[in-house]
């Protein structure tokens, strides 16, 4: 069965960092795209970071351009999300997501085929 779950997320002051995990199992990562999104309250599911099977194709949102960092590991079959200099609008739940293609990432969730359960993150002082 394939599953994505993430963990690392939490509550944590503007300015603050965490690193958020992605892990798979029940199929190995290294085939695949990987996408970041969240989701605030009343919002719709956006794009943070997606990262090419090789990890040598990166793309951000705007928002998250030079504050946050998707790296993988595929020997442990992990992807992560570095975030830095976090911000009140930052809060929202972060999932990941998996699809089996070739080319450059694509972030955008219909994009997407296998998902995770999501973590919540939250910038609060």
């Amino acid at each position: 069965q394939l599953q994505l779950v993430e963990s690392g997320g939490g509550l944590v002051q503007p300015g603050g960092s965490l690193r958020l995990s992605c892990a798979a199992s029940g199929f190995t990562l290294y085939y695949y795209h990987i996408g970041w999104f969240r989701q605030a309250p009343g919002k719709e599911r956006e794009g943070v970071s997606c990262i090419s099977p090789s990890g040598g194709s990166t793309n951000y949102a705007d928002s998250v351009q030079g504050r946050f960092t998707v790296s993988r590991d595929n020997a442990k079959n992990t992807v992560y999300l570095q975030m830095n200099s976090l911000k009140p609008e930052d809060t929202a739940v972060y999932y990941c997501a998996a699809v089996a293609t070739s080319g450059q990432p694509i972030c955008h969730p219909t994009h997407y085929r296998y998902w995770g359960q999501g973590t919540q993150v939250t910038v609060s002082s």
